[in-house]
């Protein structure tokens, strides 16, 4: 008979997948034919899990990704210039994270740049990475309240600590000469120590006349350019054939 308050003190300690193993072993008599280690085993495999389910959860929630995209749901079927090799490799235990490298998606408006962006970013928060996703007008916007209210040193330093940054729509408009100093500072704050993902529908050539200030776009470049993986898309909108997906 299970006892109530070995249970109290599993869930107040937030064993919560301990506790629950343990109520299944109760109910399967084929449990009880095994070892105490064994049993032991499978409930610290449980506690195991659940935890690393709590925290995918949290990451998840953090990153604020656009819809459920996952690289698993990728349409390589349509025809947009993408490699499945390519998408593969990054995927694979994302390791241009871990290498602290970016990933430029590019090609034009509703070909599905954001849901791949989203899944690249998704599956780096599966395999244990912070992520956080955000339209480049929304940064702006952030970056110029911090501005206002005196906490941009907070919102640039909380920034730094994000393991993958996507920005969405990338250089769409020229940049004010207060957005392109404060995206200067974020770019320097994650030189070789974080990961970007930009995705635009301008090609990186046309980059250095929408930062503006050639001195500035050069230091910008320079941060981002060399260390990058360039996934160029093509073809019609997406949403105009399905609606939206990827």
């Amino acid at each position: 008979m299970l006892q109530e308050p070995m249970m109290d003190k599993l869930l107040a300690m937030r064993l919560h997948g301990m506790a629950d193993a343990l109520k299944a072993q109760q109910q399967d008599p084929a449990a009880r034919e095994l070892s105490f280690l064994d049993r032991l085993a499978l409930l610290v495999d449980q506690q195991w899990s659940w935890r690393q389910n709590q925290a995918l959860a949290r990451r998840l929630h953090t990153a604020k990704l656009r819809g459920n995209a996952c690289v698993e749901e990728i349409d390589y079927r349509a025809a947009r210039g993408l490699d499945k090799s390519v998408i593969r490799a990054l995927a694979q235990e994302s390791g241009w994270v871990r290498n602290h490298e970016h990933v430029f998606i590019l090609g034009p408006t509703g070909v599905g740049k954001s849901f791949l962006a989203c899944a690249l970013a998704q599956k780096a928060c599966r395999d244990g990475y912070s992520a956080l996703y955000m339209r480049t007008a929304a940064l702006f916007r952030d970056l110029a309240m911090a501005r206002a209210d005196g906490s941009l040193r907070l919102l640039l330093a909380k920034l730094s600590r994000i393991d993958v940054l996507v920005i969405d729509d990338w250089a769409m408009a020229p940049l004010s000469e207060t957005e392109r100093r404060d995206f200067w500072e974020i770019c320097e704050d994650r030189y070789q120590t974080r990961s970007m993902i930009l995705t635009s529908q301008l090609p990186v050539a046309r980059w250095h006349e929408q930062v503006g200030d050639p001195t500035v776009a050069d230091g910008i470049l320079d941060r981002l350019v060399h260390n990058a993986h360039r996934i160029e898309m093509k073809g019609d909108s997406m949403r105009k054939k399905r609606g939206g997906g990827a």
